[in-house]
């Protein structure tokens, strides 16, 4: 029978309906649906770094690099000198597209996706987001600092080579603000990480438990909203993804590696987005002394993994309600099967 599901960290419903469950073999495989540029005319490539912007960072490589970010060539958002607040119209709102928009090429090898990559090559990776977080959050217009994977045309991707994006936004975006006020009204009440109440109970229930090791925990979340749909905790308290010392990075490599690997040889090269949700940028902001004070004992940084298997249609935008046909408890127990492969 169909399901309303409620979790207590989004306040978001889901109808899971479990009779319109598949099995993995029987969603529809669409692969990256990308055109697939030769490594020749990718601009990502190793030897075409002249047809990107001028690069930000690089991690050198002997005979190369290993991994570069270069802003966007189509930036959402941009450099400013100031924010240009203002009213239009006596109550509309606009301010100037402050902000910056990085591409994180994740190697130079057009063909290795991070489940394909060996583990330094994912740490790699790691120390290049974190790096880069680091010096946007180093900008007082810069309020919100997202690290996103756009993998597969129907998830959002333009170009097939292996890349990420990073996006700074001179607001809190409006659904991370919804996050922090239901942490912030948790603690209030019970002195606890809501995050951690809730990654507790699912690893002692276990049923949506995918893999427990390195210091993190993926699990199916109860109000999955999406087939196969993962999050992925660091099983000690933190707020602040840029905090991660050198072993827990490599921790953060191996689960990540392993977990996107688990859903590629399950369901193949499918369409999927990873988010990073972490903690705004602490830098006080003027006339505003208690801005998100609390964070460092309400918040928990987490990543969530969303395969693209489903289309939202016109009842998920008329409602805001998603459906799953795949209840996560049977996902996490197909992926729990997934026999891994070694690097």
């Amino acid at each position: 029978m169909p399901e309303l599901r409620r979790g207590p960290t989004s306040g978001r419903w889901v109808i899971v309906a479990p009779e319109r469950a598949k099995r993995p073999t029987d969603f529809e495989k669409r692969g990256s649906g990308l055109e697939e540029k030769k490594p020749g005319n990718c601009p990502f490539c190793a030897g075409n770094e002249a047809l990107t912007p001028p690069e930000v960072q690089r991690e050198e490589a002997p005979n190369g690099w290993h991994v570069r970010v270069v802003p966007n060539k189509f930036a959402a958002l941009e450099s400013y000198e100031s924010l240009g607040r203002e009213a239009v119209e006596g109550f509309y709102d606009r301010m100037n597209g402050v902000g910056a928009h990085e591409v994180v090429i994740e190697t130079p090898d057009h063909f290795k996706e991070i489940p394909d990559l060996p583990e330094d090559q994912v740490k790699r990776i790691v120390d290049t987001y974190i790096a880069r977080l680091q010096a946007l959050q180093q900008n007082q217009m810069f309020r919100y600092v997202l690290l996103f994977k756009n993998h597969g045309k129907e998830a959002g991707a333009s170009l097939l080579h292996p890349h990420s994006q990073i996006i700074a936004t001179p607001i809190v975006p409006q659904e991370v603000r919804n996050s922090l006020n239901i942490a912030r009204a948790y603690y209030e009440r019970k002195e606890r990480c809501l995050f951690c109440d809730v990654m507790l109970a699912e690893i002692r229930s276990g049923e949506r438990v995918v893999e427990e090791d390195d210091g993190y925990v993926v699990w199916a979340p109860y109000d999955a909203r999406f087939p196969f749909e993962l999050v992925l905790y660091p099983k000690t308290h933190s707020h602040d993804f840029t905090s991660l010392d050198d072993d827990q990075r490599w921790g953060l490599a191996r689960i990540l590696r392993r977990t996107l690997q688990r859903l590629t040889l399950l369901l193949g090269d499918i369409p999927y987005n990873f988010v990073l949700k972490t903690t705004p940028n602490p830098i006080p902001r003027p006339g505003k002394p208690g801005y998100w004070t609390t964070l460092p004992y309400d918040y928990h940084w987490r990543i969530a993994i969303m395969p693209r298997l489903t289309r939202v249609a016109g009842f998920e935008w008329g409602t805001g309600f998603y459906i799953n046909p795949m209840p996560p408890e049977q996902a996490a127990g197909y992926l729990r099967e997934v026999k891994l492969t070694d690097a």
